[in-house]
């Protein structure tokens, strides 16, 4: 309504609700015999992969002495939760460990998405000498089996200068092995993570970054202020990644860590596995334990991790 001076105030008919072209319902698709057979596909992979953490889950709630009848049952026929209470009220310092898991899993997944970004910024939006080389040659590392790195780092950790008794020239002491350092400075980039977060940022359109140097934005800004909120859906796929590989990771503090108080969970659950007799019933139990963390982290970040593994790049 538009008054001006001197004049009658002119009254205008509110716009119906149902004005203006009708938008098409959206259509289920037809069950064709070939969807039918892609659901049945699917759903007997999805069962195969979901039965063993099924059967653990059962496992855990029986007693030792049903734990391994055969055929195995999908229900438990005298549920108990004598096992998670054996396992938590061990001797051995199950809550220690779960904190060691958590604090390194967490650190070294923040610090790879930081540093991984950066790099997978510069590799996407700079232009310098070498880039492409020097991608494809990290690239390359990727051919490497675990195990092969596994000595140089022992090495590289324990003659590390002045830490752990060490002197200048990294000799007299442990270094870094046995500590926290070991299980965190190796980790803190990875080549996957720099390979995902780079061909997720080639496709941000280059007008956006030009539009921010315009406007004064630095290289930092541009990073922090633009690439990083539209690479979230990246951002959040490689922290699952991340999380679950130091999460569930054996090899590494069974060969760097020898302090008790310093075990991870996996390392810890492994003290249950003795040379004449594993305590099956705690280890399963831990093992459920162990799982649920990356359960939930899957769960809060689920959209965002298809969304992240999904959309392909627009070029590169």
């Amino acid at each position: 309504m538009s008054t001006v001076a001197g004049q009658v105030p002119e009254v205008r008919e509110p716009v119906p609700a149902d004005w203006g072209p009708e938008l098409p319902k959206p259509r289920k698709a037809p069950l064709t015999p070939g969807r039918i057979l892609r659901y049945i596909v699917l759903s007997a992979i999805a069962v195969v992969f979901v039965a063993p953490f099924v059967y653990m889950v059962v496992a855990s709630l029986e007693p030792l002495s049903k734990m391994f009848h055969y055929p195995p049952t999908w229900l438990p026929s005298s549920p108990t939760l004598a096992n998670y209470k054996g396992f938590l009220t061990s001797d051995r310092p199950i809550a220690r460990w779960i904190g060691n898991s958590l604090y390194v899993s967490v650190t070294v997944t923040f610090l790879q998405l930081f540093f991984n970004s950066l790099i997978a910024y510069t590799f996407a939006k700079r232009v310098f000498p070498g880039r492409d080389f020097l991608f494809f040659l990290g690239l390359a590392t990727l051919m490497l089996p675990a195990e092969v790195t596994l000595i140089p780092n022992y090495l590289i950790m324990l003659h590390m200068p002045l830490f752990g008794g060490n002197n200048i020239s990294g000799q007299g002491g442990h270094g870094w092995l046995d500590s926290y350092w070991v299980l965190i400075a190796p980790n803190i980039t990875g080549v996957f993570g720099i390979f995902l977060l780079r061909q997720y940022m080639k496709s941000i359109p280059d007008t956006l970054i030009d539009a921010a140097r315009i406007d004064g934005a630095g290289h930092f800004k541009i990073y922090w202020k633009i690439i990083i909120p539209l690479s979230l859906p990246a951002i959040a796929a490689l922290a699952v990644f991340q999380f679950q590989a130091v999460w569930g990771d054996l090899y590494g503090p069974l060969i760097f860590i020898s302090t008790p108080s310093l075990f991870t969970l996996p390392l810890g659950l492994a003290l249950f596995v003795q040379q004449n007799r594993t305590v099956w019933n705690l280890v399963v139990a831990g093992s459920v334990l162990a799982t649920i963390p990356m359960v939930l982290l899957f769960a809060i970040f689920q959209k965002q991790f298809i969304r992240g593994i999904s959309v392909s790049p627009s070029k590169g």
